[in-house]
C-alpha cells in the first residue's frame, strides 16, 4: 500500500507529497539554520503521518509535547526516569506500538545524551517479533551525534553517537526509520548523515554548508548561493520519497503549535521610577541564587529495593571503611566472572535484550551476597561485551586489552564485542571465529548479518579479511598487525542448526 502524505506546495502552487513507505525505507535528513522552519516541517510530517505509522520523537526542547492532546502521543518526561527505566520504556513502546514523545527539556547536554541513548537502545534491542515500522524523529540531531567532542564526557558522547549510528545505519532492517534535523551539516557526525537518502534543505548562510547542501542535492556550485534566499518554511527537496530532481517546497500549515511562539516585537513599558534603586538593590539576606534544577531521582524498582535491604542495627560512630584488600577485589572479580559465565551458558542468552539479562544478573549478584556492590547497567554492558569475547575481568585490566577496548569504541556498542572476540583469537593465534560463532555473540541467528559485521569493520579500516587456498578465513587487525589463524567460516553451522 502506497501512502502519500502532503507536505506543502510546489513552485506552481500544486500539492507536493511524500511517499511514506519509501521514507520508511530510505530515511530523511533536514538541514537549515535556526529560524528556517525545521521544527515546523517536522511537525507537518508528524501530523500527516500520525494515522499511518507509529512515531517516536526525541525532543530536546519540549516543542512537540502538544502532539499528545491532538494525536494521542504518550509524553515521557526524561527528567523523572532513570536510564534503565527509559530503556525499558523504549522496549515496551515498541512492543505495544505506542507513539511517544521523549521530552528532554530541563536536562543538561550530558543527561540528554544518556537518556536519549537509553530510550533509542531499548527500541533497537527488541526481539524480531516486534520489529514494527516506527518513524523516529530526532530534532537538533547535532546534539546527539556531534561531529567532534565538546565539553560532554566521552562516555556520554559515545553512548549517544552509538545509538544514533544504530538508528541510521542498522535501524532499517528493524523497522526504525530515522528522520534527523540539524542546524548545520558540519556539526553532524558524517556516518550518521551519510545514511539518509532523502533531503530537505532550508535556508543557510555559511559557504561550507551551502556547498555541502548543493552537493547532496546534485546542484551546480553556482546554484549553492540560492540557499541564502530561501524564505522561512521553504525547502529544497530531493530523494526517492520526495522527488528525483531538486524541487522547491513551501511547507503547509499545521494543526498543532509549539508551546512557545516565536518572539514578537512589543512596545516597552513606561519609564520606571527610580530604576537604579530597583535594578541595583542589594539582594535580600540568605536567599542564594537558585541553581539549575537537578533531575528528580527515579523511584526504586523491586530489585533495587531488595539489594538495598539490610538488617537494622544501632548506629554507632565508626571510622571510614578501609578500601577492600587485593584478596577481596580478586574474590569479587571471580564472582562476577562466574555469574556472567552462568548467564551466557544459557543457549538463548545471546538472543535476549540487555535489560532482561541485567535483571537476571542483579538477582544472581544478590544470591552471591554482593548486595549493593553489583555493577550498574553501563558497567554491566561493558562486562557483557568482554565476556562474550572470552575476556575475563582480570584480563580486561591489562594494558593490552584496555588499548583494544579503546580501538573498539569507534564501533557501535553492540559490535565492540565482536571486534574484541576477533582480537582475542588473533592474540592467541587461534582460528578465526566462524559465522555461527559471530552470530551467537552478536545476538542473531542470521549468518548473513555475521558476515556483514566483518564487512562493516573492514570498511571502517579496523580489520582486513582474507582467504587462504582452502577457503578458510583470516582476519588481520590493522595497526596492531595481529592475524588470526585460518578458520572455516561455516565450521559449526550444523551444530547451531541442531
Amino acid at each position: 500500500m502506497t501512502v502519500a502524505i502532503e507536505m506543502g506546495h510546489g513552485p506552481g502552487g500544486g500539492p507536493e507529497s511524500m511517499d511514506l513507505e519509501e521514507l520508511l525505507a530510505t530515511r530523511l535528513l533536514v538541514q537549515g539554520n535556526s529560524g528556517s522552519g525545521k521544527s515546523h516541517l517536522l511537525r507537518r510530517l508528524l501530523e500527516q503521518s500520525a494515522p499511518w505509522v507509529q512515531q517516536a520523537i526525541i525532543d530536546p526542547e519540549g516543542d512537540f509535547v502538544t502532539l499528545a492532546e491532538r494525536f494521542g502521543h504518550l509524553v515521557i518526561d526524561a527528567e523523572a526516569h532513570s536510564e534503565q527505566g527509559l530503556q525499558l520504556a523504549g522496549e515496551r513502546a515498541r512492543i505495544h506500538r505506542v507513539s511517544t514523545v521523549l521530552n528532554l527539556e530541563g536536562l543538561d547536554a550530558e543527561h540528554q545524551m544518556r537518556r536519549a541513548a537509553a530510550f533509542l537502545g531499548g527500541m533497537f534491542e527488541v526481539s524480531r517479533d516486534h520489529w514494527y515500522p516506527v518513524l523516529v524523529v530526532v530534532d537538533e540531531a547535532q546534539l546527539f551525534a556531534p561531529a567532534a567532542g565538546g565539553e560532554v564526557p566521552d562516555e556520554a558522547r559515545k553512548l549517544s553517537l552509538g545509538a544514533m549510528t544504530n538508528l541510521m545505519c542498522r535501524g532499517r532492517k528493524r523497522g526504525l526509520a530515522g528522520v534527523i534535523a540539524t542546524q548545520r551539516l558540519a556539526k553532524l557526525a558524517k556516518n550518521v548523515a551519510a545514511e539518509a537518502s532523502n533531503f530537505l534543505m532550508g535556508r543557510t548562510f555559511l559557504d561550507i554548508d551551502m556547498m555541502r547542501a548543493a552537493e547532496l542535492l546534485g546542484m551546480e556550485r553556482r546554484q549553492a548561493e540560492s540557499f541564502r534566499d530561501l524564505e522561512r518554511g521553504h525547502f529544497m527537496a530531493l530523494g526517492p520519497a520526495l522527488s528525483r530532481r531538486p524541487l522547491s517546497i513551501r511547507i503547509g500549515v499545521t494543526e498543532t503549535a509549539p508551546r512557545t511562539a516565536p518572539p514578537k516585537l512589543m512596545p516597552l513599558p513606561g519609564a520606571l521610577e527610580d530604576a537604579q534603586a530597583v535594578i541595583l538593590a542589594a539582594p535580600p539576606p540568605d536567599t542564594p541564587r537558585p541553581a539549575r534544577r537537578a533531575p528528580a531521582p527515579p523511584p526504586p524498582d523491586l530489585i533495587s529495593q531488595l539489594m538495598a535491604a539490610a538488617p537494622v542495627v544501632e548506629e554507632t560512630p565508626e571510622e571510614a571503611p578501609e578500601p577492600p584488600s587485593p584478596e577481596k577485589l580478586a574474590e569479587r572479580r571471580t564472582k562476577l566472572d562466574k555469574i556472567l559465565a552462568a548467564i551466557l551458558a544459557d543457549p538463548e542468552a545471546g538472543f535476549r535484550t540487555v535489560g532482561v539479562l541485567y535483571q537476571d544478573f542483579l538477582v544472581r549478584c544478590r544470591i552471591e551476597g554482593m548486595g549493593t556492590g553489583a555493577p550498574d547497567l553501563a558497567a554491566f554492558r561493558r562486562m557483557l561485551t568482554r565476556a562474550r569475547a572470552g575476556i575475563s575481568t582480570d584480563m580486561a585490566e591489562e594494558a593490552v586489552w584496555q588499548d583494544i577496548a579503546s580501538r573498539a569504541a569507534f564501533l557501535p556498542e553492540d559490535m565492540q564485542g565482536i571486534y574484541m572476540m576477533i582480537a582475542r583469537a588473533a592474540k592467541d593465534g587461534a582460528p578465526c571465529p566462524s559465522d555461527p560463532a559471530i552470530a551467537r555473540a552478536y545476538g542473531t541467528r542470521s549468518m548473513g548479518r555475521a558476515r556483514r559485521l566483518l564487512t562493516y569493520m573492514e570498511e571502517q579500516g579496523l580489520v582486513v579479511c582474507q582467504q587462504d587456498g582452502a577457503g578458510r578465513r583470516i582476519v588481520t587487525l590493522v595497526e596492531l598487525a595481529w592475524a588470526t589463524a585460518p578458520g572455516d567460516p561455516n565450521e559449526d553451522e550444523a551444530k547451531l542448526a541442531g
